[in-house]
Order: structure tokens, then sequence, then C-alpha cells
């Protein structure tokens, strides 16, 4: 939203105020707006404060993070599905350049990349059966992610379980009415992403 400062001490201190805004805006905004591009202009005319960003293409990004900003949101792009942009350092370094507010991944080493480049981080999880559900508490605690977002986000008990790890969680996927965005929050989840478009204005 502002200029990202030069030096590691700044941008620590620029990543702890950015995170702590973004805490607060979803406190009163618990919804996140998660699209692909085509419906990324809807996505900016919600009450969504934040947007995922689940794709992109390396010739319009720089825009669409220009006009988020221009309407006092924040954007995270999720790198692994992005076009014409390397899933390494370069890569992140291009968004950061570009003023993106953060990246989502499920890759460990692209976490890492972007908290060097002093931005928010989001590290996606799939619950797919019991062996997986204990890995993700392994790597969420190595990684230290800013946020994990744990999928599918209709799944209360494990909503619950990794609500405890200290991490803000984010339910996502399969989300498509209200009571599975009440339920996640109830579960412990700080705030819900979903591609459908009315539950952005609850």
């Amino acid at each position: 939203m502002d200029e990202r400062p030069f030096f590691c001490y700044f941008c620590f201190k620029w990543v702890k105020l950015l995170k702590n805004k973004l805490l607060t805006g979803l406190e009163t905004a618990p919804v996140i707006a998660a699209v692909r591009e085509r419906f990324f202009f809807d996505a900016l005319e919600s009450p969504s404060e934040v947007i995922f960003l689940l794709g992109c293409d390396i010739l319009t990004i720089g825009d669409k993070i220009k006009r988020t900003h221009d309407k006092g949101k924040y954007i995270f792009v999720h790198i692994d599905l992005c076009d014409g942009i390397g899933k390494d350092k370069s890569g992140i370094r291009f968004l950061s350049n570009l003023g993106v507010d953060g990246i989502i991944s499920t890759k460990s080493n692209l976490i890492k990349y972007a908290k060097e480049q002093g931005l928010l981080t989001v590290q996606r999880f799939f619950a797919y059966d019991s062996h997986g559900i204990v890995g993700i508490g392994e790597v969420a605690i190595t990684t230290e992610p800013d946020f994990i977002e744990i999928m599918p986000g209709v799944v209360g008990k494990i909503t619950k379980r990794f609500s405890r790890i200290g991490i803000p969680l984010i339910s996502g996927g399969l989300i498509e009415i209200k009571t599975e965005v009440t339920d996640a929050l109830k579960n412990g989840a700080f705030a819900v992403s979903t591609g459908k478009k009315e539950l952005w204005y609850i």
C-alpha cells in the first residue's frame, strides 16, 4: 500500500505493521475474495478487504496490484498458479517490486523466499488424509508463514485442530453457503477465502 522499505530492519517492521493492519481488517470483514483473473473486477467492487488472486499473467499483474491498492484493499498472489512468473527467488522479487502485499504457495521454499523479501505469506495445505494432516503441523511450525490456509475449509475438526498452533488460520475450498462460513469461523478460523461472490457481502 505504501513504498516498501529497503533495509531488513525496516522490512521486518513493515511486515509486522502490514500484518497487524490486515488482521484488524479481517476482524471486521473476515471473508476473503478468492478469484481467478476473470472475476478480479467483481472482487474489487466487493466489501472484501483482501483479494486472493488464484493465478495471474505477467503482463497484467502490475495493473491489478495497482487497482487493488487504489481501492484501499490488500492483494495476495498465488504464485504457484501464475503464468510467465518464475516459481523461484526472481519471481518473488518481481512480485515484491510490483508492490504485492503477499504471496500464497504450497511450497515451503517460496514461503521462505517471500519472507526474505518482506512479503506477507499464506501457506496453503490440503488435508487429504490423516497422514497428511500430521505433516501440516510440522511443516507450518518449521516454515512459520504469516497465515496458513487449510483446504477444504468445510472440515470443522481440521480447522479446530490447526487454529490452535498459533498461526492465523484461513479456511478455503468448497465453501459455498453462509453456514459454512460461520462454521469455519466458529471452529477457530480467523478468516475464510471463497470464490462465491454472494458470500463476499455477508
